[in-house]
């Protein structure tokens, strides 16, 4: 008679034990035997290839082909999947094998990659080595939850008079930059970058479809007014597979991002989104997506807007950081209504139009106050520029209107006259060279002296050099006043007068 073996909890807990660590084990030994999907390619176009086999393919998946060359998998058919090719393709042809590789598309992101230049995967064309990095995120994530994010209060100065006076951009907002082919889009740009030295502010440029000698002159002049210290670049030529240009907006703002979730305030540039646009395009009619308006898919909106969704400021428990989008669009004759201008405007929180016939007349930067505005307005700007600033927008797109009016020869009385040379002499001072940013003080001074009149005896061609004078010397002349401004305090009348009495002394020297 075979005896009953009494249980205790001491063996019971050791069974649990032995048990758990024996299934461990065999998971361990299933995962290592599990069979690798292969799949094979039965065609190959311009940056799409075909595959048959891999039926547990998810989207959006990285597939390896021989010579560790990725794609990402796009479509999901019955019979096949489509992968769109982030690497050269010409090595691939049909017949070769396909394997999953159980993960999406990922990018280094850290403090390492600034000062650098690296492609849509983060590898880097320098010629400065390699990069490490201790983190990498996925390159495509969810923007930010409506609860997680805070108003956009705090301003992004550029340095460009026309636009922080008239136009202003704040941290965290998107703010589309569109026109007609060099007519200055790119410099507005890069000005705002260089603006940020010292300023506390990571930049990243992203080059979308551009050509290889224009990235490099972008690159060259970054570093030559030494913006690279807080920039890196982010680069998909036309030279790359469309893959790598469709891919390049997602992989930089995700490398921005990594700034942001740290409390840093984050710029970035893309450009451009109509390059963008053009390449998902070619990859969807590849793809034998249906075609809808001027041959986009659908989805086009869709793609911009969750890219643009993603920039932001986050809540100061979530550490107050900000990611703040300028894309860049072009338009062709003029047209701010055709599909992807509309589809961009409406994503954005304001737009900067640039006006091929204000280039033509050397006004630069080009900018058409009339069609450009900013939906988060003054609530960005500082104090003194809503003392200044107040009505100028309004009175100059009125004066511009005037002029084109004046020009019918009509006869103008006296008042009238008055405004057209107030509003010429407020287009002067807006006038600003490439690369030469000004500070707050040096806007605010400049506005000042044309606001109250002080200009208004002047020759038209005098109006440059004495508003050059007035910035070089507010800072001398009147320190404690500029640092007011700096500092966003209120900007009172004792401050104003002291201001029209410095910008009165120097206009008066030049009268004489």
């Amino acid at each position: 008679m075979s005896k009953q073996i009494e249980r205790s909890p001491e063996l019971e807990e050791v069974l649990r034990t032995t048990f758990s660590v024996l299934g461990r084990m065999l998971d361990e030994h299933r995962l290592e035997m599990k069979v690798r999907e292969l799949g094979r390619v039965w065609n190959v176009g311009r940056g799409v290839a075909r595959i048959k086999g891999l039926p547990h393919v998810r989207s959006e998946e990285l597939i390896r082909f021989p010579g560790n060359k990725m794609g990402l998998a796009f479509n999901l058919d019955a019979d096949e999947v489509a992968a769109i090719l982030i690497d050269e393709f010409k090595d691939i042809r049909a017949g070769q094998p396909a394997w999953r590789t159980h993960r999406i598309m990922n990018v280094p992101v850290g403090e390492e990659l600034v000062g650098r230049v690296v492609d849509a995967l983060g590898r880097p064309v320098d010629g400065k080595g390699s990069i490490r990095t201790s983190a990498s995120l996925p390159v495509e994530r969810p923007a930010p939850a409506i609860m997680d994010r805070a108003p956009v209060s705090t301003p992004l100065q550029t340095g460009i008079q026309s636009v922080d006076a008239l136009i202003p951009i704040g941290r965290g907002q998107r703010e589309l930059i569109l026109g007609d082919r060099q007519i200055g889009k790119t410099a507005i740009a890069l000005d705002t970058i260089i603006n940020q030295r010292d300023q506390e502010v990571t930049c990243i440029y992203c080059a979308i479809g551009l050509e290889s000698s224009a990235v490099a002159k972008v690159v060259a002049d970054l570093r030559r007014h030494r913006a690279m210290r807080y920039t890196f670049v982010v680069v998909a030529t036309g030279e790359n597979p469309p893959g790598q240009n469709f891919i390049a907006p997602y992989a930089a703002t995700s490398m921005g991002e990594y700034f942001m979730e740290k409390g840093q305030d984050v710029l970035i540039v893309y450009d451009d989104l109509t390059k963008h646009a053009r390449a998902y395009r070619e990859l969807s009619l590849l793809l034998r997506r249906p075609p809808a308006r001027e041959a986009y898919p659908g989805d086009i909106f869709y793609i911009h807007s969750r890219l643009l969704e993603r920039s932001t400021h986050l809540k100061d428990d979530l550490g107050g950081g900000s990611l703040t989008a300028l894309p860049i669009i072009e338009t062709q004759a003029q047209n701010i209504a055709a599909y992807i201008p509309t589809n961009l405007i409406s994503i954005t929180d304001g737009q900067i139009y640039l006006s091929p016939r204000l280039f033509g007349g050397g006004i630069l930067p080009a900018v058409d106050v009339g069609k450009s505005v900013s939906r988060v307005g003054g609530k960005t700007q500082l104090p003194a520029y809503r003392t200044v600033a107040g009505d100028l927008r309004l009175a100059y797109s009125q004066f511009e209107e005037l002029e084109r009016f004046s020009r019918f020869g009509a006869r103008l009385d006296e008042d009238t006259r008055k405004t057209l040379e107030r509003g010429r002499r407020v287009r002067e001072v807006l006038k600003q060279d490439q690369f030469q940013p000004s500070t707050v003080p040096q806007q605010i001074a400049v506005m000042v002296a044309v606001t109250e009149g002080l200009l208004d005896d002047l020759p038209l061609d005098r109006v440059g050099e004495v508003k050059k004078r007035i910035q070089q010397r507010i800072h001398d002349e009147l320190p404690d006043v500029a640092e007011k401004i700096e500092k966003g305090r209120e900007f009172a009348p004792e401050d104003r007068d002291a201001v029209v009495r410095m910008a009165n002394k120097w206009v008066g020297s030049f009268e004489e």
